[in-house]
């Protein structure tokens, strides 16, 4: 199974009506080195100066972008390379909600599939679950490492660093009444 962790930038709080015009991903695997990052140009009139502020950008930069079109191809086919064939996917994000939201639409629009499919997992979830306290799910940011400059490939990377050391903490490890249990209908 390979995590990807996914970041976004957008011009406003929803698909459709505004644009992604950023996202970075990288695979959590020791030295971070496979990576994606691509600007897009906006699809929509509407956005939001400051949702634009966030990122550092300006329409202006963002018109110049690349089309959409040929940035969620160049993404499929990165994907095919860093992820095994026959292997499984999974997409991981700080806040899932959102950032899945914008690459499902434009992979859907774009390409007419979705290839993370139609789940996600949020980090925070992921340490609480880990942890086992449903309180704990903003604790895992002290492993990031990289600012969090809202730069989507370096947002990535940190939360990527994150979970590198989640799983050198436990994260992976088999829990033994699951696995003795495997068999039995819940």
């Amino acid at each position: 199974m390979v995590h990807i962790i996914v970041d976004v930038e957008s011009d406003g709080p929803i698909p459709c009506k505004y644009s992604m015009v950023a996202f970075g991903a990288v695979v959590v695997k020791k030295g971070l080195k496979q990576t994606f990052k691509a600007f897009l140009r906006p699809v929509s009139e509407n956005y939001i100066p400051a949702a634009l502020a966030v990122s550092n950008f300006t329409r202006e930069q963002t018109l110049l972008f690349d089309d959409p079109y040929e940035v969620m191809v160049r993404f499929n086919n990165w994907l095919k390379e860093v992820v095994p064939k026959g292997d499984k996917m999974v997409f991981v994000s700080d806040n899932n909600g959102f950032d899945w939201q914008w690459i499902n639409y434009y992979f859907h629009t774009y390409l007419g599939k979705n290839p993370f499919g139609f789940s996600s997992r949020r980090i925070g979830d992921i340490f609480s679950g880990m942890k086992k306290n449903m309180n704990e799910q903003n604790n895992w940011r002290k492993f990031v490492i990289t600012p969090h400059t809202h730069d989507p490939l370096s947002d990535a990377i940190g939360h990527a660093e994150a979970m590198l050391k989640m799983k050198k903490l436990g994260l992976t490890k088999v829990n033994p009444r699951v696995k003795k249990n495997k068999d039995k209908k819940l």
